[in-house]
C-alpha cells in the first residue's frame, strides 16, 4: 500500500506547502484536492494552466501523484477533471455520491450517473471511484454493494472511507471485506462517535477515534489491497500551518505502525 494524505488539509495554503510538508512527514504520494471552497489547489476551470505545476511539484518533492478528489458529477466539471488527470498522470479520480439515504430513484440516478461517467473516464485511460458517504445515496455497504453489481465498466472503482462506514453505524473491517474486490482507493481517517460529520480535524487523525484502523489495514493487507491509503482531513482551512503538519505526521506514524503491524511494510 502507498501511504498518502489529500492537499485538502492544507487548504489554506497553496499547493506546494502541501507537497513539501507531506514530504516531510515521509509520505509516498499526495492525492491533490480540486474541491472548490476547501482548497484552491487543483482549480479545474484554470487546469491546464495548474498541470505543469502539479508535475513539477511532484518531481521536486518526490511524491508520486495517488488521486485527485472532486466531487461534483456534473459532467463539465468532471470532463475538465479527466483531462488534468490524463495530463498530469494522475490514475484515479475520487467524487462523491451525492443524492439522498433511503431513496431508491435518488440511488438509481446516481448509478446511472456514475456509470456514464466510468465510461469517460475509461477513454481518458483513469479510474472513477465513488465512496459511501452520510446522507447521500449511496451511504453504506448494502448500496455500495448494489453500485457495484450495477456498473460493470473496469474504470469504476470504490473508494472506501472507514469513517463514513463507522457513522453508517457499520463495523469497517467487516465491511471492508465485502467490497474489497472493487476497491480501487482508500480515504482513511479516524472518527470519534457516529455524528453525521467527521469532527474536528485533530480528530480525524488516525489513532485519535474510536475505528479500529489496525483491524481495517489488517482486513486490507489480508485482501491483497496494495493502492492508495490516503488520509483525507477536511475542515482545517482555517489551521494553522503547525497544526495542519502534527495532523499529517501523526497520521503517517499511526498508518507506518498499523503496515507494520499486519506484516506489509
Amino acid at each position: 500500500m502507498k501511504l498518502g494524505a489529500n492537499s485538502v488539509l492544507f487548504g489554506g495554503y497553496d499547493m506546494e506547502t502541501a507537497f513539501k510538508y507531506l514530504t516531510m512527514a515521509g509520505y509516498d504520494g499526495i492525492e491533490v484536492s480540486a474541491i472548490s471552497g476547501m482548497s484552491e489547489h487543483l482549480v479545474l476551470s484554470d487546469w491546464r494552466s495548474i498541470a505543469p505545476e502539479i508535475r513539477r511539484l511532484s518531481d521536486e518533492y518526490g511524491l508520486e501523484l495517488l488521486a485527485m478528489e472532486q466531487p461534483s458529477q456534473d459532467e463539465e466539471t468532471m470532463e475538465s477533471a479527466f483531462q488534468a488527470a490524463a495530463e498530469t498522470g494522475i490514475p484515479i479520480i475520487n467524487c462523491g455520491p451525492g443524492g439522498t439515504s433511503g431513496d431508491e430513484e435518488s440511488l438509481q440516478a446516481t448509478i446511472d450517473s456514475l456509470g456514464g461517467l466510468a465510461d469517460r473516464a475509461e477513454t481518458y485511460g483513469v479510474t472513477l471511484c465513488v465512496k459511501a458517504h452520510v446522507g447521500a445515496s449511496i451511504y453504506d455497504t448494502p448500496t455500495t454493494l448494489h453500485a457495484m453489481e450495477a456498473i460493470s465498466s473496469t474504470a469504476f472503482g470504490i473508494d472506501m472511507d472507514p469513517s463514513h462506514i463507522h457513522r453508517a453505524d457499520e463495523n469497517p473491517v467487516e465491511a471492508i471485506k465485502a467490497v474489497l474486490p472493487r476497491v480501487r482507493h482508500v480515504h482513511i481517517r479516524d472518527c470519534k462517535g457516529r455524528q453525521a460529520g467527521p469532527g474536528a480535524p485533530e480528530d480525524q487523525a488516525n489513532g485519535r477515534g474510536d475505528i479500529d484502523l489496525v483491524g481495517y489495514v489488517r482486513a486490507l493487507h489480508e485482501g491483497g489491497y496494495d493502492g492508495p491509503l490516503n488520509l483525507e482531513v477536511i475542515g482545517a482551512k482555517e489551521y494553522t500551518l503547525e497544526q495542519c503538519c502534527v495532523i499529517a505526521a501523526e497520521t503517517r506514524g499511526h498508518m507506518q505502525a498499523c503496515l507494520q503491524a499486519c506484516g506489509a511494510r
